[in-house]
């Protein structure tokens, strides 16, 4: 069969998800598919664009969910009978309109002209996506959470979460916690000195307005996660780099004056060291005589496969610790779930402020998590997943330090990533795009950096990689690497 015209045309910076789906709707606009139609099997269309059946199936199903396409089992996908009307209506042309406003001299501030981690929003395409942060879907038990999330629409479970709770955490969701993920960080809370979050970056937000006067010093890692610098850039305080080494998080004159210091003790955001037991411990002595409060960001949270090192919460008899952590690497980034271990006078402001912005984080996806936990389903994911993380993160060391031996790696012991400088003929965004003309994809240090030599970094992510896939990767990487150091050559012989 000729699907010749369903095969997109992309435009610069568009998805090919994104091109293919624009070219089925014009398609159905134009009668060149019509109502009924079957559309071509996702896995034979997937094999003449080149691309994974995933991003066939992705498009598909969006174009169900938006009225063009109806999907029946066992035969596929068809153009339902009102798509043609639905497509001329979204071709159609639009007036134009133009702001009267100048819109730049009226911003307090412009965070989107700052420094950000990016990363292309077609990343999966690429065979080596080495993109740190993101869950491997072959490792995520989805009939297990579907089932857990049909089990959150029971009547009771639905009069509870449809209701607007306008503070309030679902208390299973918070028994949980204290009960299951805490005490494996030698962290004992009671439930009202936790609060849910959008993630732990959804907690510094909280704490830099909560906390923060003006003028206050807040320290940050450098380098170290560029987020949590542009948050607390936007309070009313003032951001101080924080030199780390080997051990993370450096001692010195650098931490005079500071009220604040974000940390990443377990793994250092974005080196993945970790800080050894007796530097926690100066750490706390120092936020101790300086009256200062360390906010405590473990980011990567139950995946840590290596040995397991008690939360800096855990040493802090003075009630100066506030621990961030998160069940985005456990269960997905777009689930959005995080908490907030703090004092009870801190998490009663912090649910308050969390009220003006929000009120309670979606209580659908916290009872369906609570659920998880609830039946033991989490502690079988972790398990699978720090098995994986061991297999990978050994698999890319061996294969770096072969491949890339001029690449030095920062002395990481785990995580799910790895840090690398670049030799000083090699630039990492010429890299980059060398890499990713074969297939490899990966994360500039730059955006870690306040400051250069930032340019001179980046990050390598296996959590969506299979281990399979590792060494070919980092071969292909090896060869972009070549590729670069050839043209330069070249371009000097000239």
């Amino acid at each position: 069969m000729n699907w010749a015209h369903l095969l997109p045309e992309r435009e610069a910076g568009q998805t090919i998800q994104g091109a293919l789906r624009q070219s089925i709707i014009s398609a159905i606009g134009a009668g060149r598919l019509a109502a009924g139609q079957r559309m071509p099997p996702s896995r034979a269309l997937a094999e003449r664009m080149g691309v994974a059946r995933n991003t066939i199936i992705a498009v598909y199903e969006e174009l169900v969910a938006r009225g063009y396409l109806i999907s029946t089992e066992r035969r596929g996908y068809f153009v339902e009978d009102q798509a043609g009307r639905l497509a001329v209506n979204e071709n159609a042309e639009r007036p134009e309109t133009r702001s009267q406003t100048d819109w730049n001299d009226r911003f307090a501030t412009m965070p989107a002209t700052w420094r950000h981690i990016s990363k292309p929003t077609n990343w999966q395409e690429y065979r080596f996506p080495f993109i740190y942060g993101q869950v491997d879907p072959e490792l995520f038990p989805v009939a297990v959470w579907r089932t857990c999330s049909r089990d959150a629409m029971g009547r009771s479970a639905v009069n509870y979460w449809a209701a607007d709770q306008a503070m309030d955490d679902d208390p299973l969701l918070i028994e949980q916690i204290c009960r299951q993920i805490l005490p494996q960080h030698g962290v004992f809370a009671r439930p009202e000195e936790v609060l849910v979050t959008l993630g732990s970056q959804h907690g510094l937000y909280l704490l830099s307005q909560l906390l923060v006067k003006p003028g206050e010093l807040v320290g940050i890692e450098e380098p170290g996660y560029t987020d949590a610098r542009n948050i607390f850039a936007l309070s009313r305080g003032q951001v101080r780099g924080v030199p780390v080494d080997a051990g993370g998080m450096r001692l010195g004159p650098w931490l005079q004056g500071l009220r604040y210091a974000v940390v990443t003790p377990a793994h250092q955001c974005p080196t993945m060291v970790t800080m050894p037991n007796d530097r926690r411990q100066a750490l706390l002595k120092w936020a101790g005589a300086a009256d200062a409060v360390l906010i405590e960001d473990d980011y990567e949270g139950e995946t840590r496969f290596e040995a397991n090192m008690p939360a800096l919460k855990s040493m802090d008899r003075d009630g100066r610790v506030i621990y961030l952590g998160t069940l985005s690497k456990v269960l997905a980034p777009g689930v959005r779930i995080g908490f907030m271990v703090a004092p009870e006078a801190v998490i009663r402001e912090a649910r308050a402020l969390r009220r003006l912005m929000h009120r309670s984080a979606p209580l659908n996806n916290q009872r369906t998590a609570a659920i998880f936990l609830a039946e033991g389903h989490c502690q079988g994911l972790v398990r699978s997943l720090r098995h994986a993380l061991k297999e990978r993160w050994e698999t890319i060391c061996a294969a770096v330090a072969v491949a890339l031996p001029d690449f030095p790696r920062s002395p990481s012991i785990g995580g799910s990533s790895i840090w690398l400088t670049c030799p000083a003929d090699i630039n990492p965004q010429h890299l980059l795009l060398k890499a990713r003309e074969r297939g490899v994809l990966f994360e500039p240090g730059e955006p870690f950096f306040a400051t250069p030599p930032g340019e001179q970094h980046f990050r390598l992510g296996f959590s969506s990689i299979p281990a399979s896939r590792i060494n070919e990767g980092v071969q292909a990487l090896a060869a972009a690497v070549a590729d670069l150091r050839l043209q330069t050559q070249r371009s000097t012989s000239n």
